[in-house]
């Protein structure tokens, strides 16, 4: 198996290591692999992919879809994001419960969110460039979101000058799912 699947505090959540083979002339590893993934319990389907590049302190999230939740497999390409996924699935014993990673092009570091979990992302290094599979595609009219800073959930946020589209900076708190 070409990947370390550590199971987080939150059920179905996994932080993944793969194995990087590297010397003087660089490094491969593979970033996802169906057969892998499924003897994990991941199956998918993975049906998008998207990419960002956002610059220190952009903090993006908390999102989610309502009724076409998307599980996330998620990975800094280049630099470091702190990323946090929240519980939000009604009857879960996690529920309202967060779990943090801290994700960076150098361990290559993945971080599996399945459906049915709020996620964000807050930049850490001078820029990074974010990567993730969804397990459903996305639709606008139903994206739903928790404001990051909603003491309800208490995620401890490193410390920076925090960057926010006006979107996310109106979003309502945890107590209005």
């Amino acid at each position: 198996m070409a990947f370390i699947f550590n199971p987080c505090s939150i059920r179905g959540l996994y932080e993944i290591q793969p194995k990087v083979f590297g010397d003087r002339r660089g490094y491969f590893f593979e970033s996802w692999s169906q057969r892998d993934y499924a003897a994990a319990d991941i199956a998918g389907p993975f049906v998008q992919d998207n990419q960002s590049c956002s610059a220190k302190g952009v903090l993006r999230g908390l999102h989610f879809q309502k009724t076409h939740p998307q599980g996330k497999l998620v990975r800094a390409v280049f630099g470091e994001v702190f990323d946090v996924a929240v519980d939000i699935r009604p009857g879960s014993p996690s529920y309202g419960q967060w779990h943090a990673v801290v994700l960076s092009g150098e361990k290559q570091n993945q971080f599996y969110i399945p459906p049915g979990l709020a996620h964000g992302f807050l930049v850490l290094s001078e820029s990074a460039v974010f990567a993730y599979k969804c397990t459903d595609f996305y639709y606008p009219e139903d994206e739903g979101g928790i404001i990051w800073n909603d003491p309800a959930i208490g995620i401890a946020w490193p410390k920076l000058d925090y960057v926010l589209s006006n979107k996310d900076r109106g979003l309502p708190g945890f107590t209005a799912l």
